[in-house]
């Protein structure tokens, strides 16, 4: 996938999605074939470091003792290890924090006691600190430079389609960051994928209430693709 086709596409986006009073979000769908992702060893789930900060931050809660406690405040939240047992007798208070925070960072020596208290809530969500993304870390670890990192990172991930939706920046970012993005999650993708570009069906850009575009569509094709369907007029009963 060429760059050039990208950006394109970025200004194809910007031109048939409406503005909106909210910033919106800019989705990279990939659609995949010749790929069961039900069957057991075929499904994707990485992450990826994309080369720019989508601009939205990434809301983040530290579940730490006290070693990391005090330099865990660069995080949104904090959750210390003597707060646990509150947590655990009360699981509403977890709910909470799925619904106020988008990631959890962990403390490694204390995965054991953040499993038993959290896990029940954050396993199913799919929000457990994931090691591959940097979110397990030792007691000496720098969370400076993790803040920076998770600011980048995607999750590339099937669920029960062949598809793979994420994330990659907001509408009030460059064409050219933007573009960088796409082709830093796509290339990531690709290179985990059985018969690599050979497994990629299409690959789409969507804003947050906006069409889906596909990268390579020629403006024609979008403009006939997205033209209101005249209704049929009714015809009077005699």
């Amino acid at each position: 996938m060429e760059k050039k086709e990208i950006i394109q596409a970025i200004q194809n986006l910007r031109e048939f999605s409406k503005k909106r009073n909210f910033k919106q979000s800019v989705d990279l769908i990939i659609n995949l074939k010749g790929l069961d992702v039900k069957k057991q060893g075929n499904s994707i789930d990485i992450f990826a470091v994309l080369p720019n900060a989508r601009k939205k931050k990434i809301r983040v809660c530290a579940l730490v003792g006290q070693e990391l406690a005090q330099s865990a405040k660069i995080f949104d939240k904090v959750v210390s290890q003597d707060e646990f047992s509150k947590y655990q007798a009360n699981p509403k208070l977890v709910t909470e924090l799925t619904r106020d925070y988008d990631l959890f960072v962990a403390q490694a020596n204390l995965m054991g006691p953040i499993a038993t208290t959290f896990g029940r809530t954050l396993g199913p969500k799919g929000m457990m600190p994931n090691p591959r993304s940097g979110a397990v870390v030792p007691p000496e670890a720098n969370l400076e430079v993790l803040f920076q990192k998770l600011q980048k990172t995607v999750r590339l991930q099937t669920k029960k389609e062949p598809s793979v939706k994420a994330p990659v920046g907001s509408e009030d970012m460059t064409d050219e960051e933007l573009a960088e993005n796409v082709l830093s999650a796509y290339n990531n993708l690709v290179h985990v994928l059985p018969q690599e570009a050979h497994n990629i069906k299409n690959v789409e850009l969507k804003t947050t209430m906006g069409p889906a575009i596909k990268i390579g569509e020629s403006k024609e094709h979008i403009q006939e693709r997205l033209k209101p369907k005249e209704k049929p007029m009714k015809t009077k009963k005699k």
